[in-house]
């Protein structure tokens, strides 16, 4: 029995954890345009589908922690969580 999986990962992969997020999602997209393209076994097809996986979430963790850090910054001591209060207030008003 032959083991196809190593056929699945192209020579320029690196460690999806050492990826910035623009990497990790550069690489998702060829991912999946080499999937919707078609023309690879299935165990390529599954070892690209898992790389996919892991790929989205390298790139869910990076947004996460920019949102984490875009929180904390608005809720910062000395930082106004509402810059424009008279806005809410015109807009409730109607």
């Amino acid at each position: 029995m032959t083991d196809h999986t190593a056929d699945a990962q192209p020579a320029y992969v690196q460690p999806a954890d050492e990826q910035t997020y623009e990497q990790a999602r550069d690489e998702l997209i060829e991912v999946v345009r080499t999937l919707e393209a078609g023309g690879t076994s299935l165990a390529d097809s599954l070892a690209l589908w898992e790389r996919g996986e892991h790929l989205a979430g390298v790139c869910q963790r990076w947004l996460d922690g920019a949102q984490a850090r875009l929180d904390a910054a608005s809720n910062a001591p000395g930082s106004d969580p509402d810059p424009n209060p008279e806005s809410d207030s015109a807009s409730t008003a109607e």
